[in-house]
């Protein structure tokens, strides 16, 4: 197993950063997926949203927000939607995600319509929708999944809600009934918010343990929490988003005593990158998950199989 020395609190290591995927880059990634023998990379959490949305959440990270947790976090695939999605396509990601979320009630009905407007023209993006807390959710939320919508995303961190809220019980529910994955950003990282950790999610697990929960950023920094839900409830799955990688490490590191257990979970880890919006190249999450030496037959399922099974694709 590789060691490496994690970054003084609060930095990131000088890991190249490009303006977009370079020739160099679109190779190595090739050469990734070929030492694997894998068809191809599926991508759970990758970012897709309203221009004028992601510019703000952009200018969020240039501006050191407060949840970016005093972190410089520069963009590095700062392009227009369409260069985006042919970057993915040229690292030979068969399907990804266009993880959005609201942060105040009456977002996310108009969030879902972009959602699915974009998965129309955009056939190897899984149809992404969200929610929130707020009258009509269930409403909205059925209408999103008779739509086609084939994965939520909902952000505790940002949107500052309880996912135990009594408006979002019946909605949990659907969405166990139906199996539909959700991807939720319910750890404390990377800075804590008031409903975040795994006290809150575990109370929504609680009362439907069938939901198909996806635990963004594998629930960093409470990472072994997380596991201990994963090894709880059959559903559970986590994603691998930021996790491991040199910038990750240097403020928030896996402890290397929980890897036999992500091991032992290998049927539920999920490749999960939070493109474009990371301090360092696409490569680089791939990289540090290899180097981990949990061995090939683990590294395809994460990076592929695991999810082309819950999605079908």
């Amino acid at each position: 197993m590789n060691d490496h020395r994690s970054a003084p609190a609060g930095a990131a290591r000088h890991t190249p950063v490009s303006d977009g995927a370079s020739a160099e880059e679109s190779a190595e990634v090739r050469r990734f997926r070929e030492r694997l023998g894998l068809p191809g990379l599926v991508d759970v959490h990758t970012h897709f949203m309203p221009e004028r949305v992601l510019h703000k959440v952009w200018n969020y990270f240039d501006t050191n927000g407060p949840l970016v947790g005093g972190l410089r976090w520069p963009i590095t695939y700062r392009r227009a939607e369409a260069e985006r999605a042919a970057i993915l396509r040229e690292f030979g990601v068969r399907a990804f995600t266009s993880m959005l979320y609201p942060h105040k009630p009456g977002m996310a009905a108009w969030l879902n319509a972009w959602a699915a407007d974009f998965a129309r023209r955009t056939p190897d993006c899984l149809h992404t929708a969200t929610l929130f807390p707020e009258p009509g959710v269930e409403s909205y939320v059925r209408e999103a999944v008779e739509a086609g919508a084939r994965v939520f995303k909902a952000h505790v961190q940002v949107g500052a809600y309880d996912p135990a809220d009594e408006l979002l019980d019946k909605t949990w529910g659907l969405l166990a009934d139906t199996g539909t994955p959700v991807v939720v950003h319910c750890g404390s990282g990377p800075a804590p918010g008031r409903h975040t950790g795994p006290g809150p999610i575990a109370r929504v697990l609680a009362r439907h343990p069938r939901l198909r929960l996806i635990v963004a950023h594998l629930g960093m920094p409470e990472y072994e929490e997380f596991l201990g839900l994963a090894e709880r409830y059959e559903q559970v799955r986590l994603d691998t988003t930021m996790a491991f990688t040199d910038f990750t490490e240097g403020f928030m590191p896996f402890p290397r005593r929980a890897l036999p257990r992500i091991a032992a979970l290998g049927d539920r880890v999920l490749l999960g990158t939070d493109f474009p919006n990371i301090p360092y190249p696409y490569v680089h999450q791939l990289h540090a998950l290899e180097r981990l030496d949990l061995g090939p037959e683990w590294l395809r399922a994460v990076c592929h199989d695991n999810a082309a099974r819950l999605f079908g694709v």
